[in-house]
This record gives structure tokens, sequence and C-alpha cells, in this order.
């Protein structure tokens, strides 16, 4: 079980917002994805953006691991405010090494994901 972010270790930039977004995604488990709106629906957020802006400047990763949100269509979505290259192969080598796998840019188990 990941062990819970410390208020004390958070650094004052982080809102409140991002600190529920990370809190929610810490019980995501690894060889399990969570889409940016269904992770935006546990905390009361409406909008997958604001989801994704706030894992964009996750300081906690991996322990905060924002490489378990894909997008609602069951694709991989961003990682580190990029959607190709070299971050999105690296999001996608972390989730591989969990089990979690895509097919022709869709997750390959759709049970995999979190609801």
């Amino acid at each position: 079980m990941p062990r819970k972010i410390e208020p004390g270790e958070a650094s004052p930039q982080i809102s409140p917002f991002a600190r529920r977004v990370y809190a929610a995604l810490m019980k995501v488990p690894p060889g399990r994805v969570i889409t940016y709106a269904a992770l935006g629906r546990r905390i009361g957020c409406r909008s997958p953006r604001a989801i994704g802006q706030a894992l964009r400047s996750n300081p906690f990763a991996p322990r905060v691991p924002c490489h378990r949100v894909i997008a609602s269509d069951l694709g991989p979505g961003g990682f580190s405010g990029h959607t190709s290259g070299p971050e999105l192969a690296r999001k996608l080598r972390l989730l591989a090494a969990e089990g979690v796998h895509f097919k022709k840019g869709r997750l390959a188990d759709e049970r995999q994901a979190v609801r």
C-alpha cells in the first residue's frame, strides 16, 4: 500500500484541489487505471482537464501514480503535459511494468479500468 502523503511534506504551491486529486489517485492500485473523468467524479470535479492540470505538475510522482490515469476513450492520454514522444513512452513503460497494456492505442483489457 502506498505511503500517505503527509501535509508537512507538501509544498505550499500545491493547491487543496491538487491534494484531493493526489489523495484519490493513490487509491488506484498497481495494474489498474482510471480515466481523468472518473477520477474527477471521485472528488466532485466535473472537469477532466482540471484533473489533468493537477497531475501535470505532480511533484510526488511516482508515489502519486499519475501514469495510472488515462483518457475517457481508454487511450493512454498524456503524461507530464505531453501526449506523444518520450514522456508518453515512459508512461506506457510504467503501465506495462504493472501489467497494463494498450493495443491499437486503447486499453487492451477494459477490466483494468476503475469505474
